[in-house]
């Protein structure tokens, strides 16, 4: 559409100049004495339009000619800032495909060239932020070929031209670099300092927090440590298994750290409803506990949820799990200040009349008929518990019953037996 009208008004125009030039009788005349000249008007618009065309086309020529200089210097400039540009790219790559020597001979050479530039008045807009990655670069290389002093030399130098609003990206890079080396190079203190000075944004970055989280726990910051583990677990940076696994370690570590019952109290408090839930977390809590003389009824309460899981899901808890968790009732039981439970009593029942050939719920029942006092149903169980154990700890540990209970009722050869099964097991 636009190019017809531009057409019908080129079309227009013609017409208007046909008609103004075929029909225009009109002259001019200029009088230079004695002379006079005669002129038609249509020659004298075409001369003045000639003229124009000519004067503006030799003064556009002499700008030209006078700018030739300028252009040259511009081209020489153009013509650095791209070897510059090569240069730091050159760099990258070597450093990336190992050439730490050469990445680090093409940093400094972009430097050089930045800084030629720079003397020059002919320095790019981003010449700061090529200059940051240029000694970013000479950095890394300088830390693959384990030259700490001139690492640390580039990184200052980088840190001074990052200072800019537009440079925030790369100062953030260079922090988190720095970051990174010191957790090489086995200062977690460090490491976290560094992690510190990050933005509040750029501190919750996956490859802020994976970094954090292993500065935290070379430095045994449990607590900082678990919360790292719950950030990064939220961002999804690890596989559900591998998240798991490293907050079962952490929440492991945080509880051992307790060294009485009030403090093993607040470290159970730290930890989520997820997190009391994990088997392992429970009974390692519980086990703690009872080290640390703490309350046994509490540590019976930690671990009623993995005992309904056990109890309902068979297969939720491998086999180790489940006779450490038995063993960790046993001692639960045994460390009560008060008899057990009736409701652990009817747990333990049901549980076994649900599974009656399990011989670890028959050894725990047999236990727990031993704290109430119930002889004869004790020794039934621990009987038929003893010749059905595959754990050795727990099998010996039935025939130390059955041989107290023998002893109790005065039975010197049941009791000599079973001390002897005891013995070999």
């Amino acid at each position: 559409m636009r190019a017809a009208l531009w057409l019908l008004a080129l079309f227009g125009f013609a017409a208007a100049l046909a008609l103004f030039a075929g029909n225009n009788q009109s002259t001019v005349t200029l009088f230079w004495p004695p002379w006079r000249v005669d002129l038609s008007l249509n020659l004298v618009l075409i001369a003045l339009l000639a003229a124009f065309v000519l004067v503006h086309t030799a003064l556009r020529g002499l700008s030209a000619l006078f700018d030739l200089p300028k252009q040259a210097q511009r081209w020489r400039a153009q013509q650095k800032e791209r070897a510059m540009h090569n240069a730091l790219l050159d760099a990258l790559s070597h450093l990336l495909s190992g050439r730490f020597i050469r990445a680090r001979k093409l940093a400094q050479g972009t430097l050089s060239q930045a800084q030629a530039l720079i003397d020059s008045d002919q320095g790019p807009a981003n010449v700061q932020r090529l200059q940051a990655l240029a000694h970013l670069v000479a950095a890394e290389s300088a830390q693959s070929l384990q030259d700490p002093v001139a690492r640390d030399a580039h990184l200052e130098q980088s840190l001074l031209f990052a200072i800019g609003r537009d440079e925030q990206e790369t100062r953030e890079a260079i922090v988190l670099s720095a970051a990174r080396w010191a957790l090489v190079s086995r200062d977690a203190e460090l490491a976290l300092d560094w992690v510190d000075k990050l933005p509040l944004g750029a501190s919750r970055r996956t490859l802020a927090l994976r970094i954090k989280l292993k500065a935290a726990r070379l430095a045994r910051r449990t607590p900082q440590a678990l919360d790292t583990a719950r950030l990064l677990a939220k961002h999804g940076a690890f596989s559900a298994s591998a998240t798991q696994s490293i907050v079962r370690g952490l929440t492991l570590d945080l509880l051992s750290a307790a060294f009485d019952p009030n403090q093993l109290l607040a470290a159970w408090g730290r930890l989520d409803s997820a997190e009391r839930q994990m088997p392992d977390v429970a009974m390692h809590a519980a086990q703690r506990l009872l080290s640390l003389q703490g309350d046994a009824s509490l540590a019976q309460q930690w671990l009623l949820p993995v005992w309904e899981r056990m109890v309902s899901q068979p297969d939720a808890l491998t086999e180790p799990q489940q006779l450490k968790l038995v063993r960790t009732l046993e001692a639960a039981f045994g460390a009560a200040a008060t008899p057990l439970d009736g409701l652990w009593l009817a747990r333990i029942e049901t549980a076994l009349q649900n599974n009656p050939r399990d011989a670890k719920l028959q050894y725990l029942a047999g236990f727990a008929c031993l704290q109430q006092q119930l002889w004869g149903k004790a020794q039934q169980l621990l009987s038929q518990a003893a010749s059905q154990l595959t754990d050795t700890a727990l099998q010996r540990s039935a025939w130390q019953a059955l041989a107290r209970l023998a002893e109790q009722r005065e039975d010197a050869i049941a009791a000599h037996h079973a001390w002897r099964q005891a013995g070999s097991v």
